[in-house]
């Protein structure tokens, strides 16, 4: 299984009036996280977009164990779970300083044709590199 790890840290903007980490924001991490996943295996949103193919998410679960906090470092884990037909799909993880397991979540996401708006197989560079 193949796992990828950044850093993050909370900024104010990313808070709310008590000072915890908006819901809205996990969201935005988990994608920081794959971005970077895509990026270790020497791919970028950026190429696969010049190439005609977009990865929307079409669908994204939260799991809230413990809040973040303004000015955390947080561990942002992204596991890729599998890849199927038109779909690839990722687990994540977020954990503070210390350790502590805040939240995990998972998104799934469909290889779609730019022209068309319709969904297809992954490009075969992606595959191989999914399967290195």
């Amino acid at each position: 299984m193949k796992n990828n790890q950044i850093k993050v840290r909370v900024r104010y903007a990313e808070t709310d009036q008590m000072g915890v980490v908006y819901h809205g924001n996990y969201a935005q991490y988990f994608e920081m996280g794959r971005v970077e996943w895509l990026r270790n295996l020497g791919l970028s949103y950026k190429f696969m977009e010049e190439n005609g193919i977009m990865l929307p998410v079409v669908n994204l679960t939260l799991n809230y164990k413990k809040p973040a906090r303004y000015d955390d470092l947080l561990t942002v884990t992204t596991i890729f779970k599998k890849q199927e037909s038109v779909k690839i799909e990722f687990d994540y993880e977020i954990h503070n300083e210390t350790g502590e397991l805040l939240t995990t979540g998972n998104s799934m996401l469909v290889f779609v044709d730019m022209k068309t708006g319709r969904p297809v197989f992954p490009p075969d560079y992606v595959l191989e590199k999914i399967k290195e």
